[in-house]
């Protein structure tokens, strides 16, 4: 902070210890780490999530996409964290990229609008091996969890392609995903002005760098692209303890 020659941060932890929360240039890090640690290594469903400030109500979803999530393998479904998503209509052959992909839904909701000759690229920043977590869910399900293998989001999106391909028929796959940052889209290969629309379902709220995330989105979108994002805001400033508070931040 300006006029501070040395400013900690602390982070409170669902356990309620307090961690340092150190100040730049290394905060993002610790940041990101916790964010992976959070989507990455305690969820599994989206039953695990220990709030529900993810969990809007919405206006009812236009058919087409109904329909299309019908087409989704269930671990996909199950691992998905959103919050909303917005989209235009007539998406055809359009090349989308979606910021924060997690386990794909909303990529392979997309591959089926865009068609095989549109093209869907999904970047999200967790890996690392789900551990499972103690005790009942937060939330307690309509209807029997279904369980599956252990294993971090980019992995559950890449491992369903083939079978979304086969589902809709393409005999190319047109997603891919990637394990990156949105701050840092160039470091995923993600070259200048080439995508026709970006989304993003609740994820920008967690960037510590918000401006470098618009940046990059600018760089990559074609002249005359569109972004599209729902997410989470707040309507007033928050207070120190909520805004440093490891769950709060996290969710």
């Amino acid at each position: 902070m300006k006029g501070s020659q040395r400013h900690e941060e602390i982070l409170t932890s669902t356990e309620g210890v307090k961690r340092p929360l150190p100040s730049s240039p290394w905060a993002q890090n610790y940041i990101w780490m916790i964010l992976d640690d959070y989507y990455g290594k305690e969820l599994q469903k989206s039953e695990d999530l220990k709030t529900n400030a993810c969990i809007t109500s919405a206006r009812p979803l236009p058919k087409m996409v109904r329909d299309a999530l019908e087409h989704i393998h269930e671990e996909v479904v199950a691992r998905y964290y959103g919050c909303g998503l917005v989209i235009p209509e007539c998406l055809s052959s359009c090349r989308i990229l979606d910021l924060g992909s997690g386990s794909g839904r909303d990529c392979y909701l997309l591959s089926q609008l865009v068609g095989e000759q549109g093209h869907i690229t999904g970047i999200d920043m967790t890996e690392g091996q789900v551990r499972h977590r103690s005790g009942a869910p937060p939330h307690p399900p309509s209807r029997p969890l279904m369980t599956f293998p252990s294993s971090c989001q980019v992995e559950v999106a890449k491992k369903h392609i083939a079978y979304h391909m086969d589902k809709f028929g393409y005999r190319e796959p047109n997603v891919e995903f990637f394990h990156g940052y949105m701050e840092k889209l160039g470091d995923a290969g993600l070259a200048d002005e080439s995508y026709d629309i970006i989304i993003s379902n609740c994820v920008i709220n967690l960037a510590p760098d918000k401006r470098a995330v618009l940046r990059e989105a600018f760089r990559v979108l074609k002249p005359g692209g569109e972004m599209y994002f729902s997410d989470i805001y707040a309507s007033q400033r928050l207070s120190e303890t909520i805004r440093k508070h490891r769950v709060l931040w996290g969710v």
